[in-house]
């Protein structure tokens, strides 16, 4: 591991201590074998001027939520020093009382809660204190010997201490132990199981000791030969099978859980041959990297074994079991289902309430599948017994977490899919759907939607619908991106030029018949066997006023739409036993999309003897329709607000006589 100091970016901080802290944490933050998704924690000591303009000393230790990597001065929280020295000398603290007295002790009421290491890092006499949960450190610890490693490791420069609960127990712990230890014999603290410290009065000195210290370790793990096996061969895309058997797999964890999930799917190399390996079964469900990741990813992950249904309700009931074991009678068991899978063969799989969440908890499932490799080169994989690991599960300090969680958002979890999605009433319906919290996959043929839907959770997918083996493959990609498939938008289409039926050539007719009918039927069609495993799946197919009250000029497109628009009754009529609902919406006059340019909503206007404004509003309602509006009728058409709706056709028009 290397050093990323960089002195020119050091003197940017001054003299200043929190900016130097602030520096040297983002350091450790970008190097995800040292700490991942809010995991360690840094501090440093200064002093403060009060109110009263008094001198104090304060620790500002790293706040609860905040993430080394992107941390900023305002996630530190200031807490009085000899306040959280007092408490480490108190015989007992519960950790409902330390969060209270920390609180209680801080110097701005509005920073966030400290970490529960505060008390450990105010009782070590350095000003600056790292705190990683280094790989290669507890690879090394979560081993038989894994203790005598670590001392042969490190000799009399690093405290060894044995594995407690993080907060005031670890805390009370070390006060005891270092009561009559010489600290600047010390380069750091490896905790057992948990993490490793480093400490110093210069933020480059306690960096670059982390550094060094972890350094050994890997050092150590390469000489004894301690590699990650990898697949020869990842096959560039799923196959078909593979794809239902995920969906079918997201869709049982989803109802375990209470909640929609995507799936994040490891298809590395790394991932293949961890999951290819034929104890992995074994060595993967001994327990987790280290107990804080328990939160994230539960005790132990599910292993795809006979089929969704079967692995999942037995996971289920395997993790209750655990949960009787180990409760009290004041406790109440979580949602028992799984958080990660190991897919033999295929790779591993992170099931999250968000793109975000399974994100997350795929990067702590790479890191522990990397380390529990490691581990078994060196005697085997030892991870901590499993009533440790529950009392970080069940701790209050993370149930009160649990509990101050808000509600999800309306399409949280969920699978959407939009055509026509680089402009107008397609880009909208995608950006509505984002904002409400799904996971959005956006086709057009304009090479624009890679640039707008360029995210972890919205993907863009350069598509011709009117390609049928090219529509397929992105239905694939969205699948194998996310897990599955819940909405359907089916909006892409054009509006030929207004051609009397005798003036008409074949090829308009055609192209028409294929782009706004044809492509459709396709779609759905690929679309269907997702669906039929997807989460309240919904459809909504984008047909048009002129199906109600067509106009002359027009056949080509009012053909099309309203061959649209019955293709949508009989799947209502077809898929409704597998609960999938399908609706027609028929918008009009929407001015705000590519084919109305303003010349020609002006030569529009001018043909009617109209303004406009006038002309834009011409509708009973005397309103103007935009892309949101029909975007936000779709969301409506998807959700539950319409949960019990199918084979509908809704307009949005303000309001047509013609059609009334």
């Amino acid at each position: 591991m290397q050093s990323l100091w960089n002195d020119a970016e050091a003197r940017a901080c001054g003299e200043d201590a929190l900016k130097l802290r602030v520096y040297t944490s983002r350091l450790l933050g970008r190097e995800p074998s040292l700490v991942l998704h809010g995991g360690g924690n840094t501090s440093v000591k200064a002093e403060a001027r009060n109110l009263f303009g008094d001198a104090e000393s304060v620790l500002y230790v790293k706040g609860s939520g905040w993430d080394l990597a992107t941390i900023e001065a305002g996630g530190f929280a200031p807490v009085r020093l000899d306040v959280l020295r007092r408490m480490a000398a108190l015989p007992t603290l519960s950790d409902p009382q330390m969060v209270r007295a920390q609180r209680a002790a801080m110097t701005d009421p509005y920073a966030p809660n400290p970490s529960v290491e505060a008390i450990l890092h105010a009782i070590i006499p350095f000003k600056f204190v790292d705190h990683t949960h280094a790989d290669a450190v507890v690879t090394l610890t979560n081993t038989p010997d894994g203790e005598a490693r670590i001392r042969a490791l490190y000799g009399e420069r690093v405290l060894v201490v044995p594995y407690v609960m993080p907060g005031f127990v670890l805390a009370k712990k070390i006060w005891e132990m270092t009561a009559d230890i010489d600290w600047s014999q010390l380069d750091g603290m490896v905790l057992m199981n948990h993490g490793v410290f480093s400490f110093a009065d210069d933020a480059r000195e306690s960096y670059e000791r982390m550094i060094t210290l972890v350094s050994r370790a890997e050092e150590a793990l390469a000489a004894e030969g301690a590699t990650v096996v990898c697949a020869n061969d990842v096959p560039d895309t799923p196959q078909p099978d593979e794809l239902l058997a995920l969906s079918e797999l997201r869709r049982t964890v989803s109802t375990t859980r209470g909640i929609p999930v995507v799936v994040h799917w490891d298809r590395s190399a790394e991932a293949r041959g961890f999951s290819a390996r034929d104890d992995v079964a074994d060595i993967a469900t001994r327990g987790p990297l280290t107990p804080d990741h328990v939160i994230r990813t539960k005790r132990v992950p599910l292993i795809v074994r006979e089929g969704a249904e079967a692995d999942t309700a037995r996971y289920a009931d395997e993790y209750r079991t655990y949960f009787e074991r180990n409760a009290t009678p004041d406790l109440t068991c979580l949602d028992p289902a799984p958080r990660w899978a190991v897919w033999p063969g295929q790779g591993t799989l992170a099931f999250g309430a968000s793109v975000k969440e399974a994100d997350i908890i795929a990067d702590i499932a790479r890191h522990t599948a990397a380390a529990i490799q490691r581990a078994e080169c060196l005697g085997g994989w030892r991870a901590l017994p499993e009533r440790d690991i529950f009392e970080v599960e069940y701790w209050d300090l993370e149930q009160a977490k649990l509990r101050k969680a808000g509600r999800p958002a309306e399409f949280a979890g969920k699978v959407a899919l939009i055509t026509g999605a680089a402009s107008g009433i397609g880009r909208a319906c995608a950006d509505a759907l984002h904002a409400r919290g799904a996971a959005v996959v956006a086709l057009d043929i304009d090479p624009v939607v890679n640039e707008h839907f360029n995210a972890a959770d919205r993907l863009g997918m350069v598509c011709d619908i009117t390609d049928g083996a090219a529509t397929q493959a992105a239905v694939a990609e969205a699948v194998a991106r996310f897990g599955g498939l819940d909405v359907l938008v089916s909006n892409a289409g054009n509006f030929p030029a207004n051609l009397r039926i005798e003036d008409m050539d074949a090829e308009v007719w055609e192209r028409s018949l294929q782009l706004n009918l044809t492509a459709h039927q396709r779609l759905l069609q690929y679309c269907i066997p997702y669906l039929q495993r997807g989460l309240q799946p919904a459809v909504v197919l984008m047909a048009s006023k002129n199906v109600l009250a067509p106009g002359p000029g027009a056949a080509a497109y009012s053909v099309a739409k309203a061959g649209l628009t019955q293709l949508g009754r009989v799947a209502a009529l077809e898929l409704a036993p597998q609960g999938i609902r399908v609706n027609m919406l028929h918008p009009d006059a929407v001015f705000d999309t590519g084919i109305w340019t303003e010349e020609v909503i002006a030569g529009r206007a001018r043909h009617y003897g109209m303004t406009v404004q006038e002309y834009k509003t011409k509708n009973l309602l005397k309103v103007e329709i935009t892309s949101v509006d029909v975007a936000d009728m779709v969301c409506a058409l998807a959700g539950p607000l319409f949960a019990k709706t199918t084979g509908e056709q809704v307009s949005i028009d303000g309001g047509n006589d013609r059609v009334i």
